[in-house]
């Protein structure tokens, strides 16, 4: 686990807010996200996606005013568009993945966690057939490797955005992640789930969305 001290210039809501509060987090993502508070980045994982089994728990503090958006990216390691890891090789196969969050106030107390009210958004699915995974030669975007990828929306991890048509997180649990490396050395809120998109093997990137009010 490593512990992470960001300081976020922060953009005032409205010209009524009276004070930012320090908060601070704890992420455990397999392999790799990025959380943005209205829009402004306020951490991301430590580890490049790129590096193997990058599972990893990051903490970290930040400052904000009441009510504030969270807006989360999170990616699975995939070598290409085929959603495919390890091409070639005897362990060709699909990634799964998977994330759990938790924001406590300066009491300690819990102001977000991870959970079915989270809105998370896919801009990659790969495979669409997970025949792909046995393929001897993958291509993407040929026979069972075909896919699914979009740019992520406009100013999607502002409050003035209009999530209402996002689905909910899908919850998973332990045994469904497996979480590994860092996920033990945080004390979980009883509370906070491990959330993904629909599929944990064929979600690559997905964006999650909450606001704090």
């Amino acid at each position: 686990m490593r512990t992470i001290i960001y300081s976020l210039a922060f953009i005032p809501l409205s010209a009524g807010a009276v004070f930012a509060e320090t908060f601070s987090a704890d992420v455990w993502a397999d392999n790799w996200f990025e959380m943005r508070i209205n829009g402004v980045q306020v951490a991301e994982d430590s580890v490049p996606i790129t590096t193997e089994r990058s599972f990893n728990a990051e903490s970290f503090t930040f400052e904000a005013e009441r009510p504030f958006t969270i807006g989360l990216v999170a990616k699975d390691f995939k070598e290409n568009d085929t959603g495919l890891e390890y091409i070639g090789t005897g362990r060709q196969q699909m990634g799964d993945g998977g994330v759990i969050v938790q924001i406590m106030d300066a009491a300690g107390t819990p102001v977000a966690v991870s959970d079915a009210a989270w809105q998370c958004l896919v801009i990659h699915t790969a495979p669409l057939d997970k025949s792909c995974e046995s393929e001897a030669n993958p291509v993407a975007g040929q026979g069972a490797c075909g896919f699914e990828a979009s740019d992520a929306p406009a100013d999607w991890d502002t409050a003035g955005f209009d999530a209402s048509d996002w689905p909910q997180a899908d919850v998973y649990s332990e045994n469904a992640v497996d979480p590994k490396m860092g996920y033990d050395e945080i004390s979980w809120d009883d509370t906070a789930e491990l959330i993904w998109g629909p599929d944990l093997e064929q979600s690559n990137t997905v964006l999650c969305r909450l606001t704090v009010e």
